[in-house]
């Protein structure tokens, strides 16, 4: 059976979707499966080893439609479920299955409070997409295969890092999803520890405020940080590694801190402990960390929050209380 997979984004959208695949192609006898994705989404999963072929969005849908038409598949799987893949679904011809995407569920959330979503994650929601086919949940978590050319070697870290580090992934596409700069440098020091800040080109100034922080300088300034058992010591890695070296760094990283964001998922595919910061989005929209171990910090006492399922530049409210309020509470060995 050929299957086709459609999911053009994002990071962690994509990362979500891979238990489909490996599912699928465990499952079903003879199966090949294929997947579509943007092209600036395709490395996530070149190196996947359930996936038998990856298919690109470029500029062209007509171009990608008469790909799709030419491979002759059983099934589209529709796991994004939008005007692009309607059309694909309708131009093709190919019979197809489509997630739902409980979208009235999620406005009744953020608008009025109201919550009629499912107490189920949406990676098992995906998977009931396929359930038609025989498919069960296999429990074995996310996938992320990092390529060899993309890992890190503890050497290309600074010596202060090359031993033990925590990683903090300081992104999120949206500013009401990350931490404003006085909270992040809160953390960073309760952490206490050496920390690897991870992000795109985007975070890397505001990667550069917190590592000048917490910059050592005279060794006045050293004995006095020792006295106070102060032991955070930042390296700024944002914008100087690609996404799957920032996945090696994740990998090799004893706790990882982040925001709701597509470097949480890759960091529960590879099973690491995961402490994640939640703003405006909250984890009852089922995107939570998936079969790993995870604490969340939110804070649940606003009545204006969720205020959406994606984010804003700012506040709606101007006081951005679910980041500024929310509680770090949490003990590191």
């Amino acid at each position: 059976m050929k299957i086709l997979i459609i999911r053009f984004s994002s990071i962690g959208d994509i990362v979500l979707t891979t238990p489909v695949a490996r599912a699928l192609k465990v499952q079903l006898e003879n199966a090949e499966i294929h997947f579509c994705t943007k092209m600036a989404y395709a490395s996530i999963l070149e190196e996947n080893p359930y996936i038998d072929k990856v298919l690109v969005l470029k500029d062209s849908l007509t171009d990608l439609i008469g790909n799709i038409t030419n491979e002759k598949y059983d099934l589209i799987v529709d796991l994004h479920k939008n005007l692009r893949t309607r059309q694909i679904k309708a131009r093709s011809g190919v019979p197809s299955k489509s997630f739902k995407k409980l979208n009235w569920q999620k406005w009744l959330l953020t608008n009025f409070k109201i919550n009629h979503l499912p107490n189920i994650h949406i990676v098992d929601r995906y998977l009931e997409t396929v359930k038609h086919l025989g498919i069960k949940p296999d429990n074995l978590g996310l996938d992320y295969f990092i390529p060899e050319k993309d890992i890190v070697e503890p050497e290309w870290l600074p010596e202060t890092h090359q031993e033990e580090y925590i990683a903090y992934a300081i992104g999120a596409r949206h500013n009401t999803k990350k931490l404003p700069f006085n909270r992040a440098v809160e953390l960073c020091d309760k952490i206490n520890k050496p920390i690897v800040l991870l992000g795109d080109k985007g975070d890397k100034e505001f990667g550069r405020r917190i590592e000048e922080f917490f910059a050592r300088g005279s060794d006045e300034v050293e004995e006095g940080l020792e006295r106070l058992n102060k032991k955070t010591v930042i390296y700024n890695a944002c914008g100087k590694y690609n996404l799957n070296q920032s996945a090696s760094i994740l990998k090799n990283a004893k706790y990882v801190f982040t925001h709701d964001s597509g470097l949480m998922h890759i960091a529960a595919a590879l099973k690491k402990e995961v402490f994640t910061i939640w703003g405006n989005t909250v984890p009852l929209f089922g995107m939570y960390p998936y079969k790993t171990k995870f604490t969340i910090f939110e804070n649940n006492r606003l009545s204006c929050r969720p205020c959406s399922k994606i984010g804003y530049k700012k506040c709606p409210k101007g006081h951005f209380k679910c980041m500024n309020e929310v509680t770090f509470d949490f003990y590191l060995p």
